[in-house]
């Protein structure tokens, strides 16, 4: 029991490292290349770190089983709702080469990073035991307006993105397809913006009830 233990500790402390490392260096590269290049560099931001942020969202998926085994303490809900957002969005950005260098991805890249790197610290920290009040301020609290102003940015990103769906969706259509079958992109696109809002509604919903029950247990903890 103790060595299962062990493991399930030692997985999930190296799990929550990686990505920290991941976006720390994704956060370094881009704000490297953004002091050296100008404005230049938000062109090419996807082509940079793309790799290694599609990487870091992919593995994110494994979270949800982390919540679920109660590996990780959080609400599965809020969760499952961000690593869909990221990860839908992501591939479409992947498939669509003409967004890739647009400035909006390079500041949904930022946000996403420092969403990860005000969270992840504050998982490291209390798996060792040395949670800190000041990371679990700004873990639960302002954690969410940078959630709103980065789900605000993905509906900026899936509108621009409208454009360059249209001739992704015409190239793909089969000569002799049915219009029934046919799925067209850019509609897609535009039925997902109110689960976006919808989505991203009920997940700061969750996230201030988590705050409070966290800033109470906090607060608990320091009158004993």
């Amino acid at each position: 029991m103790g060595r299962m233990l062990s493991f399930r500790l030692a997985y999930i402390f190296s799990y929550n490292l990686f990505q920290f490392c991941g976006h720390t260096w994704i956060l370094a590269n881009s704000i490297a290349r953004f002091l050296t290049f100008g404005r230049d560099a938000l062109a090419d931001t996807f082509y940079s770190v793309g790799f290694v942020m599609s990487l870091c969202q992919l593995l994110s998926i494994l979270e949800l089983f982390h919540i679920a085994d109660r590996i990780e303490k959080a609400r599965l809900l809020p969760r499952f709702i961000q690593v869909l957002e990221k990860n839908l969005l992501l591939i479409m950005i992947i498939m669509l080469e003409e967004l890739q260098s647009k400035p909006v991805v390079c500041a949904q890249f930022f946000l996403w990073n420092v969403m990860d790197l005000l969270r992840y610290p504050h998982e490291l920290l209390c798996l060792l035991d040395k949670p800190s009040v000041a990371m679990l301020w700004t873990r639960y609290t302002l954690w969410i307006p940078v959630y709103i102003l980065s789900a605000a940015t993905e509906g900026v990103t899936i509108y621009q993105a409208l454009p360059y769906a249209e001739p992704t969706a015409a190239n793909s259509k089969p000569l002799n397809s049915t219009v029934s079958a046919h799925v067209h992109l850019p509609v897609l696109l535009m039925l997902y913006l109110p689960f976006l809002a919808l989505g991203a509604s009920v997940t700061v919903w969750q996230l201030l009830k988590e705050r409070q029950h966290h800033l109470e247990k906090w607060k608990k903890m320091k009158r004993k």
